[in-house]
């Protein structure tokens, strides 16, 4: 038998877990999460957003673009250089890291394609 540890439920604090293909499951109170969940909660405090740059990023900053963005669905484009006042981070929204409203109405876009004004 092997001896490896299993993280804990991050729901209910049990550590009666058990990995099941990408996933660990917690059978007490039935939450199940993935392995990459289980590591980027042990990291070391919020995760930084950075501008194309590697300029950290903050709630109320003015970016501008460095590429046209094609909207889509549309046949809108975001022009490179456009200026974008007051942003808002996002955390949960996988790559699409920064919330914002443009003269062509709101977005969330990727903070790879900013860079702080």
């Amino acid at each position: 038998m092997s001896t490896t540890t299993f993280p804990s439920c991050p729901q209910c604090g049990q550590d009666n877990t058990y990995p099941d293909a990408a996933l660990f499951i917690c059978p007490d109170c039935a939450h199940e999460w993935s392995e990459q969940a289980a590591a980027s909660e042990e990291d070391d405090g919020p995760r930084v957003i950075k501008d194309a740059n590697g300029t950290p990023l903050a709630d109320g900053d003015t970016v501008l673009l460095v590429k046209d963005l094609k909207v889509k669905g549309s046949s809108t484009v975001i022009k490179k250089g456009s200026k974008i006042k007051g942003i808002r981070l996002v955390y949960d929204n996988g790559d699409h890291d920064v919330d914002c409203k443009t003269d062509q109405g709101p977005f969330i876009l990727k903070s790879e394609f900013l860079k702080k004004a």
